[in-house]
C-alpha cells in the first residue's frame, strides 16, 4: 500500500514555515488554558511538514538507512496516530456545550482506538519511504480495512462538525474535504493532504481566535 506525498523539500519547508508562523500568532491569542491545544494545532501542521521536507532531503543521499526509517516512523506517527486522539481533544476542550461535549467524547474513543491500532501496526511492519514521480510515497504492502478509515475521519474530522462555534465548523468542512479528496485514491491518503490543507486549516484556526477576540471586545465595549 503507498500514497503519494508534497511534490518536494521546498513545498514542505514552507508550508512548514507558514503554518508555524500562524501556530505561533493564534497562541498569541489564547485567553483560557483549555484553548492551547487548539491554538497549538498549526504547529503540529508545521512540525510533521518539517520531517517530510527532512526526508526529501535525505531519501536521495541513501547514506544512513537509520534516519531516513527513524524520519519515516515519525512522520506517520504523527499522521496516522497523533491526530486521531489529539484533534477530538483539541476540539472538545473548547466546547461550550455539554451535549456536543459528549458527543465528542465518542470521537476521542474512536480517535483512541484507530490510533493505537495503527500505531501498533506501524511499529510492527517495516514503513518504507521512496520519492516516486515527484512525490514521496509511503508504502507497507497493505491496505487497511475499510473500517479503520472510518474510524479515522470520525475522530479526525466529525468533532469538529460537531462544534457550536462557527469557525471550528468550517475548520471541519476544510479537514473533511482533504478526506473526501484523497479517500479517491485511497484510504492511505487521509493522512497526506497536509500540503494543499494543512495552511487553510491554519488560517481557519487563526480566525477562530481573531473572531473570539472582537467578540470579547464588542462585549466589552457593550
Amino acid at each position: 500500500m503507498h500514497h503519494p506525498m508534497c511534490f518536494s523539500a521546498p513545498a514542505s519547508f514552507v508550508t512548514a514555515g507558514l503554518t508555524g508562523a500562524i501556530g505561533v500568532i493564534a497562541l498569541t491569542r489564547v485567553s483560557e488554558p483549555r484553548q492551547l491545544l487548539f491554538a497549538a494545532t498549526p504547529l503540529f501542521f508545521a512540525l510533521q511538514q518539517g520531517i517530510e521536507g527532512l526526508l526529501w532531503l535525505d531519501l536521495p543521499l541513501a547514506q544512513d538507512e537509520h534516519v531516513s526509517s527513524a524520519l519515516t516512523l515519525l512522520y506517520l506517527f504523527f499522521a496516522e496516530a497523533f491526530w486521531p486522539v489529539y484533534a477530538p481533544l483539541a476540539v472538545w476542550l473548547i466546547e461550550p456545550s455539554a451535549h456536543r461535549r459528549l458527543l465528542m467524547v465518542a470521537c476521542l474513543g474512536a480517535g483512541v482506538g484507530v490510533g493505537s491500532y495503527l500505531l501498533w501496526w506501524m511499529l510492527g511492519h517495516p514503513q518504507l519511504a521512496t520519492i516516486v514521480d515527484y512525490h514521496i510515497v509511503y508504502g507497507t504492502g497493505y491496505r487497511q480495512p475499510d473500517a479503520v478509515g472510518i474510524a479515522y475521519v470520525a475522530a479526525t474530522g466529525l468533532p469538529l462538525l460537531l462544534s457550536s462555534q462557527r469557525t471550528v465548523v468550517v475548520l471541519g468542512a476544510i479537514v473533511l474535504s482533504g478526506l473526501v479528496v484523497a479517500y479517491a485514491l485511497y484510504w492511505e491518503a487521509f493522512v497526506s493532504v497536509w500540503c494543499f490543507f494543512a495552511a487553510a486549516a491554519s488560517v481557519a484556526i487563526l480566525c477562530h481566535f481573531e473572531w473570539l477576540r472582537r467578540r470579547s471586545s464588542g462585549s466589552a465595549r457593550a
